[in-house]
């Protein structure tokens, strides 16, 4: 199983602001150079963080992105959830009636388990966990 770019990106989207966005907003501009991604890809993951209300915006000269609420109160799992949708192992373990053999699948509770696993240690890690391990590059 892979997570797709949008998780993987938009989790650091959303570390980065938590990171740099102390100071006020963070450009996305910014964050792309930051992250080697393209703000195109970035606007798009953008849009659903904001609807769920994980990042606000403001416009004008000195606009950008900010976190809707403390790092704290995000786990990585929520972002993770939102972009990817139900990510489960097989597909099995969200809906058990597109397999004839679910209710005497023998593996099934397995896939069950390590999904809910994988999520456990993602809904256990926030942002501000993550943010306190950044280590600010020499050059600023």
């Amino acid at each position: 199983m892979k997570l797709s770019t949008r998780s993987r990106y938009g989790t650091r989207m959303v570390l980065d602001i938590a990171i740099h966005g102390h100071d006020g907003p963070v450009r996305i501009s910014d964050i792309s150079k930051r992250q080697g991604v393209s703000v195109k890809y970035l606007e798009k993951l953008i849009r659903p963080l904001k609807k769920a209300k994980y990042i606000k915006s403001r416009r004008g000269p000195k606009g950008g992105h900010m976190l809707a609420r403390p790092a704290e109160g995000i786990t990585v799992g929520e972002v993770v959830r939102l972009l990817e949708g139900d990510l489960a192992l097989v597909e099995c373990v969200v809906n058990g009636k597109v397999c004839t053999s679910s209710e005497d699948c023998l593996t099934r509770q397995i896939w069950i388990d390590a999904s809910q696993a994988m999520y456990a240690k993602l809904d256990a890690v926030t942002f501000a966990e993550l943010a306190s391990s950044h280590r600010p590059c020499k050059d600023g």
